[in-house]
């Protein structure tokens, strides 16, 4: 089975609460991450704080998120650990080969992230047109920019074959 892209690694991940001062609390004051910006979205249910963990190209994001209306979908804080972000080098190859192989995805399609990148949603649970979910996961797919598709390259040749 020849797959047409590759997942080069954690892209993200995502935290909710209905208080985001306590995820800030803990995340940012405690633990020391750095803050980089924040995305509000009344459609998506979302008013977040990204923040950054490592350095460079590497970095993986860390969202702090908070629903808008804490009664309306998507419940961004249900549950807490709310998605995976992975990174890939095509993200349309992706999504058009997964769908091909009948995996489900979120309403919406491709469009642009909170980060800026492009990105689609894999459903956390498969139905009977598109059986294959997350398997309870929400899992974030993002186009990686070409500095971390070379970044990740660089990696893989440097410790390839290495234990």
């Amino acid at each position: 089975m020849s797959r047409p892209f590759r997942v080069l690694g954690i892209q993200q991940i995502a935290v909710g609460h209905t208080q985001r001062q306590q995820l800030r609390d803990l995340w940012v004051d405690l633990l020391g991450l750095e803050p980089h910006g924040t995305y509000r979205s009344e459609r998506e249910n979302v008013d977040e704080e990204i923040c950054k963990v490592g350095a460079g190209p590497l970095a993986v994001e860390v969202d702090l998120m908070q629903p808008v209306d804490p009664e309306a979908r998507p419940r961004v804080h249900q549950p807490a650990l709310n998605h995976v972000g992975l990174w890939v080098d095509d993200l349309r190859a992706a999504v058009d080969w997964l769908d091909s192989k009948g995996v489900r995805f979120t309403p919406g399609g491709i469009r642009k992230g909170a980060a800026g990148f492009d990105v689609c949603f894999i459903h956390p649970k498969g139905n009977e047109a598109k059986p294959q979910g997350g398997a309870g996961v929400l899992i974030e797919l993002v186009q990686a920019p070409a500095e971390v598709i070379r970044a990740f390259s660089m990696y893989e040749q440097q410790y390839s074959g290495a234990t």
